[in-house]
């Protein structure tokens, strides 16, 4: 079955280029002109993946990033036409896994559409039949689920690999750059800061545990670790 995509952008020469690429690429692709259609859209068809654009009438990607969120995890690009650090920040702020600037090369961003359903694949697919436990928090590797006193925490597909690998690690220190290569998974084009970002949105949801992300300064740079401690 091919996977199905949403895309939500006003701009019908991009939708119809991006539809025409993909569809080329055997996805099943689901288009609206605005956050508001997409909103009904992705309640209607469920999609595998979603492609954003940020200015948008009715309601911008930004919202429709957030609404999502507060109940899926799926796979979600940002497009944006401003270079702005501030849009690509705000994207990943919102829950947004990866993010990519127009004017684009249409086979780098069917190469990101690709990458992320592979990761989200593979982590549903393939789980080790292993429970990871650090104080009040647990990950559930078979349900991929994360809760915090026995209460679920909904993380993003991204958060939740950041989450995972870092407490498969505990204690060892990783550069942002490391944390790209290991947990991205891919050559990654945009800014290493996408770390800082998601360890923050990360914390902000088990700030509460004992053990959690740390951010410390390396003679490597900036790096990051889970403490068990």
């Amino acid at each position: 079955m091919a996977y199905k995509l949403l895309v939500v952008d006003d701009e019908s020469n991009i939708v119809d280029i991006l539809r025409f690429n993909l569809e080329k690429e055997g996805y099943e692709v689901h288009t609206a002109e605005n956050g508001k259609i997409g909103y009904e859209v992705f309640k209607r068809e469920h999609p595998d993946l979603l492609l954003l654009d940020i200015m948008m009438p009715e309601l911008d990607g930004f919202g429709l990033c957030k609404m999502i969120r507060e109940e899926s995890n799926v796979p979600i690009i940002m497009l944006t036409a401003r270079a702005e650090e501030v849009d690509k920040v705000l994207g990943l702020e919102f829950g947004a896994d990866d993010y990519i600037t127009k004017p684009f090369s249409v086979r780098e961003l069917v190469a990101r559409v690709k990458a992320n359903l592979r990761r989200q694949n593979m982590e549903e697919k393939s789980a080790p039949d292993k429970i990871l436990r650090f104080g009040k928090l647990e990950i559930d590797t078979i349900q991929y689920k994360v809760s915090k006193d026995k209460s679920e925490i909904n993380l993003t597909v991204r958060e939740y690999e950041l989450l995972k690998f870092l407490m498969e690690q505990s204690n060892q220190i990783f550069t942002r750059e490391q944390l790209l290569e290991q947990v991205w998974g891919y050559e990654y084009y945009g800014d290493v800061r996408t770390v800082d970002v998601t360890v923050r949105r990360l914390r902000e949801k088990i700030e509460d545990d004992p053990g959690h992300p740390v951010y410390i300064e390396t003679k490597r740079g900036v790096g990051y670790y889970f403490s068990a401690k």
